[in-house]
């Protein structure tokens, strides 16, 4: 029998959980359809274990540290098995709020099982056929096997498995240094493993500064960088070998994390119509497809890979779906962080973004963690506050490298979003002693400069002169 929908969702990771939801509330008839596990990436391989992965790290760290502050500990030993099951009894609890029983009782009919177009009105779900008036494709993405000769031959682990771990490697190779490479690369440092990372530069997306500081901080606590493009690799007598333009890394354990790319396959979106490749699902600012009652939304686009981003993006779609008129489902201002210690966090524009567009009409500002108080009470004092704007104070970016740099730079968001300027967050009175004092520091230094290089400022400084 076809059951019909007002919406059905394919996917119930932080986009369709979050479109689901929406859509809900609306009073909408929904179907989500999963053919794994609800939460996704997210909550499963990605947000959720590897920052409960960090959290065991840097406790671990910070007993190796803790001579510094005059505390005597000894040093620290991993239980790769307890630390196993601490991550998991995380992904447990966040489970917990998004399992089937749970969102069925807020009217969402759940089908765990694989989705795929029988044409453009139609959709089996397992043994279930559905129709709707719309349908939104919010499958994610997974791993991407890189070109890397012998790699065939070759025992390795991804985002998708690294967390099954219950040993500690004694030598681990990281091949890739992005986000997923930096992270993993030094929550195993700090919790044992001689970690050797490979990959042309660190986080090759920020500011150049940031590679450098991050380089600093992980040659710092014992890791080996081996610059440039990893091209083979070998296993012999149990040591894999991994080959790129400047060296040769040795280990007996390889994590590859070198992107992403959108999860399409089994979708048979033909049948529908659906234009896509493997890049992803082409759409329109409303974040449909080139068929018009079909969605899609977050990483299956081949964009941006946030958990937030495609929540949502996702919302939006289902706006754009159930509601009247439309609202655009792309804009430029999307913050991100990469949880390292320090944290690195952007939004809005690079420098070499705004130069582009901009030219010399810029003003590049830099506040050091070292200035910040508490980052030196902290001593955790690596790391920067960047802020790109116009010659008239108007933000374009920041960039922030700092422990919490993951929360402060929620408000550049903020004013970027209501194209605030400099001299705004200067105003703000920011509470002392945090990290985000830095930014009413720097504004602040940015707002004065301004104020009395400008007309108004150089009379008043001609006038103390005379009244002196």
């Amino acid at each position: 029998m076809t059951e019909h929908f007002d919406i059905v969702i394919i996917g119930a990771g932080s986009g369709g959980l979050t479109a689901a939801g929406f859509a809900a509330q609306l009073g909408a008839r929904v179907a989500l359809v999963e053919k794994h596990r609800i939460g996704g990436d997210c909550t499963w391989t990605g947000c959720v274990p590897s920052k409960a992965l960090l959290k065991a790290a840097k406790v671990a760290h910070e007993v190796r540290q803790a001579g510094h502050y005059g505390i005597v500990a000894e040093p620290p030993r991993t239980d790769m098995a307890q630390v196993r099951a601490y991550v998991r009894s995380v992904i447990d609890e966040i489970y917990a709020h998004e399992a089937p029983d749970e969102l069925r009782r807020s009217g969402i009919d759940v089908i765990l099982a694989p989705g795929r177009f029988l044409d453009a009105q139609t959709l089996a779900a397992g043994e279930r056929t559905l129709t709707a008036r719309y349908f939104l494709i919010c499958t994610g993405a997974h791993p991407v096997r890189p070109d890397l000769a012998g790699l065939d031959e070759v025992p390795f682990l991804t985002y998708e498995t690294i967390f099954d771990l219950d040993e500690l490697p004694r030598r681990m190779i990281v091949v890739g240094g992005g986000p997923i490479g930096c992270e993993m690369a030094q929550a195993f440092q700090r919790l044992g493993a001689q970690v050797i990372l490979v990959a042309e530069r660190l986080l090759p997306k920020e500011e150049p500064e940031v590679s450098q500081t991050l380089r600093t901080v992980f040659e710092r606590e014992g890791m080996q960088f081996i610059p440039g493009r990893a091209r083979a690799a070998s296993r012999k007598n149990g040591t894999i070998r991994v080959e790129s333009e400047a060296g040769t890394a040795e280990g007996d354990l390889l994590f590859i994390a070198t992107g992403r790319r959108p999860n399409i396959a089994g979708l048979d979106l033909d049948r529908a119509g659906v234009q896509a490749d493997a890049r992803g699902i082409p759409v329109d600012t409303s974040l449909r497809t080139n068929v018009k009652h079909i969605f899609a939304a977050g990483d299956v686009l081949g964009g941006h890979q946030f958990t937030h981003f495609a929540g949502w993006q996702a919302f939006l779609a289902v706006r754009n779906a159930l509601l009247l008129g439309s609202t655009t489902g792309f804009t430029d201002i999307v913050p991100w962080v990469t949880f390292t210690d320090p944290e690195v966090a952007h939004v809005g524009m690079t420098e070499a973004q705004a130069r582009t567009r901009y030219g010399d009409t810029l003003k590049v500002s830099r506040w050091e963690m070292s200035r910040t108080d508490r980052a030196v009470c902290d001593a955790d004092t690596d790391g920067f506050l960047k802020v790109i704007s116009r010659s008239d104070g108007t933000l374009l970016g920041a960039t922030m490298v700092a422990p919490r740099a993951g929360e402060a730079i929620t408000e550049f968001t903020l004013a970027l979003n209501h194209r605030l300027k400099v001299t705004d967050v200067a105003n703000a009175i920011h509470a002392y002693p945090t990290y985000s004092t830095a930014a009413q520091q720097l504004a602040a230094g940015v707002a004065v400069e301004n104020f009395l290089t400008g007309t108004a400022g150089k009379v008043i400084q001609s006038l103390s002169k005379i009244m002196r």
